[in-house]
């Protein structure tokens, strides 16, 4: 996708925990520099899913209308990312013979052409993701044309997502005067920003711990190749600290930032916190050892990354994934979460957030804005190959005698 360096370009990460927008403005022909941010709790979305449609416009509304008052413009289109469980990741190979011995233009356009994903009922294309070509063979090829052979593959990573999903959002942002130019996977997103060139490069695995949901995709030659999810974020500790203190969900999710800990420390059976109890006044405090929120926390914790490190061990991507593992989104701020990570998932683990990102405010550099602040990258293909675009077009819309986007691309590009 081309994006008109003369206009705003605007980047909207709808989440289970809050709503964020970022607008950046155009600085020279290839960098952009935020000019606007907002974010607004996130009401109306369940574990990535709209579940409440006049909420979820309400708080999308109220994030671009802050952003928008920051940077003393107007937006008219978005782009949204987004992370939940109803995504399907699939990587697909097809081969064509080669009309002559040189490989050329058509032989690429028929390969492409070839590519037809195994769509789920209700699902649509989010993603369309060139691994790399083949020929006779021989794997890793970067662009085989002007090259000896007869036989050309290629391998591809179809992303796809609940339409309902999309269009729910869609409809969401419309109601407020604001089209919808694509989507994207949250964890990709993510993963551009926080990864560092050789993690990309070599491969590597990024865990975004958001509110309802934990994300995951597996990075290899600069390309997403894998991405999947678990149902169960930092919301579900929240809701654990609640049941096991017995306070407010706003009290809880306050004493998970401020004392929260996945590793003891020497003074937990001293140090007293004061909770306040469910449906009492504040004043009625309770005192609670702080190793009592330990024993709260560490369980789901430890659980989160055991499933995690199942599914990364099912996906058969696990030695392509090498040994680095970056954590972000909000709940991987932790303590201690990276040292835990590092045990369970027998990897090298840091936290990721934001680099490069000019304009972007102190207050939002951290790890809970990294799939907003990746969807600006994303959408003008900085930074790394973007190979694919963001958008909303299906499969159906490119039969017939033209290119997929994906072969537009290659097209463009080689």
């Amino acid at each position: 996708m081309v994006v008109s360096r003369n206009k705003l370009l605007t980047a909207l990460d709808v989440g289970s925990s809050k709503v964020c927008c970022f607008i950046a403005r155009f600085v020279n022909n290839d960098d952009f520099e935020i000019i606007g941010i907002g974010h607004q709790i996130s009401k109306g979305i369940k574990a990535g899913l709209v579940v409440d449609m006049q909420k979820t416009e309400d708080s999308i509304r109220s994030a671009i209308d802050s952003a928008e008052k920051m940077a003393g413009e107007k937006i008219k289109e978005t782009y949204i990312c987004f992370s939940g469980a109803k995504t399907s990741s699939e990587i697909i190979t097809e081969e064509t013979l080669v009309a002559g011995d040189i490989i050329g233009n058509m032989d690429l356009k028929r390969v492409v052409q070839q590519v037809k994903p195994n769509l789920k009922h209700d699902y649509e294309i989010m993603h369309e993701l060139p691994i790399g070509f083949s020929i006779d063979g021989t794997v890793g090829i970067r662009d085989p044309r002007g090259m000896f052979g007869s036989k050309l593959g290629i391998q591809t990573h179809i992303l796809s997502a609940l339409s309902g999903t999309m269009n729910n959002l869609r409809l969401c942002a419309e109601r407020g005067h604001v089209s919808v130019k694509g989507f994207a996977l949250s964890s990709y997103t993510a993963g551009l920003v926080t990864m560092v060139e050789d993690e990309l490069r070599l491969g590597a695995t990024l865990i975004d711990i958001g509110e309802g949901t934990t994300s995951i995709s597996v990075f290899s030659n600069n390309e997403m190749i894998y991405a999947t999810s678990i149902p169960i974020g930092g919301g579900h500790i929240t809701s654990d600290i609640v049941r096991g203190l017995g306070t407010p969900s706003v009290h809880a999710e306050r004493i998970k930032t401020l004392y929260g800990n996945v590793f003891p420390g020497s003074n937990d059976d001293r140090d007293i916190l004061e909770v306040p109890s469910l449906g009492e006044e504040d004043s009625n405090l309770n005192q609670v050892p702080r190793t009592i929120l330990l024993g709260i926390i560490r369980p789901r914790v430890e659980e989160i990354l055991e499933m995690v490190r199942e599914k990364i061990e099912m996906s058969g991507v696990c030695a392509i994934a090498g040994r680095r593992v970056v954590l972000t989104g909000g709940s991987s701020q932790l303590h201690g979460i990276t040292e835990l990570a590092a045990r369970v998932l027998d990897k090298q683990v840091r936290i990721g957030k934001p680099i490069n990102i000019p304009g972007l405010a102190e207050a939002t550099d951290g790890p809970a804005f990294s799939a907003c602040a990746g969807l600006l990258f994303f959408a003008t293909r900085k930074s790394i190959p973007v190979i694919e675009e963001v958008n909303n077009l299906s499969w159906k819309k490119y039969k017939g005698n033209n290119l997929t986007k994906l072969g537009k691309w290659l097209l463009q590009n080689f």
